[in-house]
């Protein structure tokens, strides 16, 4: 038997994860009269094109079509393009990305290393004739030039296309500049290296040398003709890249900032508006101390506006700092025991809110969005498990702008606001355009529908109120125990519990195959309070694992789990997590998919490893203790040997495939036996249509053999076809 063309691993994969044909990246022209942004033609297409709402009447117009604009022609990323991409894991095609000058008349855009503009208003598009390739174009505040990144040189061009010109260019091969470092884009959430002045004139420009850094060879085995790529990796330890900034006028003149690179080497975020001046945030390597500087664009000299400390780490936010409009420094921090926002010196929120990002800030109010904090967690079957709100919050309170529990952000310019949400009971985002808190439009989207509803119970799991997810067969009924699947990322940065429908469709296709699937969110994981993310200080395998044993423990005390069958699986920290699991607590899981791990901590990057660990010169017995192997072999391994799956991109340059191969080295020289998936060509997304169809049916059969468990209806790998096996 074949199995059906339309099947859950198929439709996943070839509409990555039901995401193509939703709309995106919305900007609010500051009129309020135009939203600009992207979306595909259909669930299936992942050409990306940008297009314009009129708020006045609801209408859209295409304002930019790559495959006109390309003449059909196939895209052709330079590799600056595509490490962006990576960094940022975009997985769509087209017009993935653009900025626009502050009247949001005119756009800019690459397409196949080349340098688009459209304007907006008249709904054209054109080519602008430039060296190439072209990488991060964005207009100047007023319009009338376009900076960009070709060849590790920043340039400028007219809008009209005239006056093309190099403002920076690299020293050496090792120089670049206008372009984030790997560690920005990865770790810090900053995608870019430069910033126009409010008055057009001038710019910072972040100059990266990345001499320092050692080198690594990432290779495809499975073409040897090709030559391997030679990249700069700091690994936890090791050297970073010398990073640097100036002001550049369109004249020419530069300008180099100054401040204490040598005690804060890291240049987290820039910000550049018209409220106050350039504003920069900066952090010491161990993360614990950062400064809030104010330059004088004039001389390069700073004067520090705020600074922080913390005895275990700091974190980034998107969207701070900023100036409010009255010049104010925003931001957000950790005071009290609860994440807090605070304009000048003073918290305008308190503990029942966990703020996550500022997304807007007028004379009026501060938009942000939130998770609610520790203080308004209670019982279980809270309504707030796994929900982010939208809040206007000022001096004289705050008000919920989404009502709806699910997921919810917003963009926001003009008195007009950009409302995304994704709610339990309906699949894909639903986007609503709001003038004074009503709605005028909806941009649809064209996503596919899964064809699937989580079948989903949020809970508070075990003493700590672990949040969790638990899903069952959708056609379950009755009280016999189902063999249990854990399904977590567990790690910082990313939460997997969470009241929206799309974010458990794996897990009920999972489930559907005859598991109960658990998710935890143990401590680690962001939204609820920073005592809660930052526990895993120095301790990142046992408190995580910790809390994988006791939510499942305390869950079986509710739903019908067998807790002699206990699989788990996981990606990139949930690799890790998995691995951690039958190796640590084989009395406890009984067989693991382990995908793309870290395993060896040191080999990981500078800026996410020593935030939780400290440098690996200073504490190498924390970095033993948590990782999967040392030099002397497996650390902590637990008897008895439990059945693993380990799944690895080759091509993969965040966590290089060394972390499996040396795991698998180390299996072996402990006699363990387990199964090496590995996957020629792919990175550390898996966009590749097959190889993410396949992945799905490979996993489901490993832990159906694993589990000594029959196969399904759907099941099994010998019911598929030779054209659907991963390369």
């Amino acid at each position: 038997m074949t199995m059906r063309s339309d099947s859950f691993p198929r439709r996943h994969a070839r509409t990555q994860r039901f995401t193509l044909g939703a709309p995106r990246s919305f900007t609010v022209s500051p009129d309020g009269s135009r939203v600009v942004f992207l979306r595909s033609s259909s669930g299936t297409d992942r050409t990306n094109a940008l297009w314009v709402l009129d708020v006045e009447n609801g209408r859209e117009r295409l304002a930019a079509d790559p495959g006109a604009l390309l003449g059909g022609a196939t895209e052709n990323l330079p590799p600056e393009e595509r490490a962006r991409r990576e960094r940022s894991r975009e997985g769509g095609a087209g017009i993935v990305g653009y900025a626009t000058d502050t009247a949001v008349e005119l756009a800019s855009f690459a397409l196949s290393g080349r340098l688009f503009t459209a304007e907006l208003r008249a709904g054209t598009a054109r080519e602008l004739t430039v060296p190439g390739p072209v990488v991060d174009p964005r207009p100047s505040p007023d319009g009338r030039h376009v900076a960009y990144v070709a060849q590790g040189a920043l340039r400028v061009v007219g809008a009209e296309d005239e006056g093309e010109r190099a403002l920076a260019e690299p020293e050496s091969a090792n120089v670049t500049y206008g372009l984030a470092e790997f560690i920005a884009a990865e770790e810090m959430d900053r995608s870019r290296g430069f910033w126009w002045s409010p008055d057009s004139d001038r710019l910072l420009v972040a100059r990266v040398d990345d001499t320092p850094v050692q080198r690594w060879w990432i290779s495809d085995p499975a073409r040897p003709e090709r030559d391997p790529l030679h990249v700069p990796y700091p690994a936890a330890g090791t050297d970073n890249v010398d990073v640097r900034l100036f002001v550049i006028g369109l004249d020419g003149v530069r300008t180099e900032v100054s401040w204490d690179r040598r005690r804060y080497p890291y240049l987290a975020r820039v910000h550049w508006s018209e409220a106050g001046a350039p504003l920069l945030l900066v952090q010491a390597r161990d993360q614990r101390s950062q400064l809030f500087l104010a330059v004088d664009p004039e001389s390069g000299t700073t004067r520090l506006v705020h600074a922080d400390e913390d005895p275990i780490w700091l974190d980034l936010f998107p969207g701070m700092p900023c100036w409010s409009p009255s010049g104010q420094l925003v931001r957000i921090a950790d005071e009290g025991g609860a994440r807090v926002l605070a304009v000048g010196e003073r918290p305008l929120t308190g503990p029942q809110l966990h703020i996550r990002a500022v997304l807007d800030v007028t004379a009026d109010d501060v938009l942000v969005s939130a998770s609610a904090g520790e203080a308004a967690l209670s019982g279980d079957g809270s309504p707030e498990i796994g929900e982010v709100h939208v809040y206007r919050v000022n001096e004289l309170g705050l008000e919920r702008m989404s009502r709806e529990p699910g997921v919810h952000s917003a963009v926001r310019s003009g008195g007009v606001t950009v409302l995304v949400s994704a709610v339990p009971d309906r699949p894909g985002p639903v986007v609503q355009v709001l003038r004074d808190g009503k709605q005028v439009a909806v941009i649809p989207s064209y996503a596919e529908d899964p064809g699937l509803s989580p079948r989903v119970t949020l809970a508070l799991g075990g003493a700590r109120k672990i949040p969790c997810a638990v899903l069952m067969p959708t056609d379950y009924h009755g009280d016999t125990p189902l063999p249990v699947l854990l399904d977590p990322y567990g790690g910082p940065h990313a939460a997997r519990v969470l009241a929206a429908h799309n974010a458990h469709l794996t897990s009920q296709w999972f489930a559907d195959q005859g598991f109960a699937v658990v998710v935890a969110d143990g401590r680690g994981t962001p939204g609820r309070s920073p005592a809660w993310e930052k526990a895993v200080r120095d301790d990142l395998a046992e408190v995580v694992l910790q809390d994988q044993v006791d939510a499942l423990q305390a869950l079986a005390a509710d739903f019908p789990l067998d807790l002699g069958r206990v699989a788990i699986r996981g990606w990139s920290f949930g690799g890790y997590l998995a691995a951690l699991a039958v190796l640590r607590r084989p009395d406890v899981f009984h067989a693991a998919v382990v995908g793309a791990p870290v395993t060896d901590l040191r080999l990981y990057d500078t800026h996410y490893m020593e935030r939780y660990l400290g440098h690996p010169g200073e504490q190498p017995e924390v970095y033993r203790r948590n990782s999967l192997f040392d030099d002397a072999g497996l650390v902590d391994a637990a008897e008895p040997h439990r059945p693993m799956m380990i799944i690895h991109g080759l091509a993969d340059d965040n966590v290089v495939v060394a972390h499996s191969l040396r795991l698998s080295s180390a299996l072996l020289a402990a006699g363990r036996p387990h199964e090496v998936l590995p996957l020629s060509g792919v990175t550390h997304m898996t966009p590749q249509e097959t190889v993410a169809e396949n992945l799905l049916w490979f996993q489901l059969d490993f832990l159906r053999r694993s589990l000594g468990l029959e196969a399904g209806p759907e099941a099994g790998l010998e019911n598929r076809t030779n054209e659907h096996e991963p390369r």
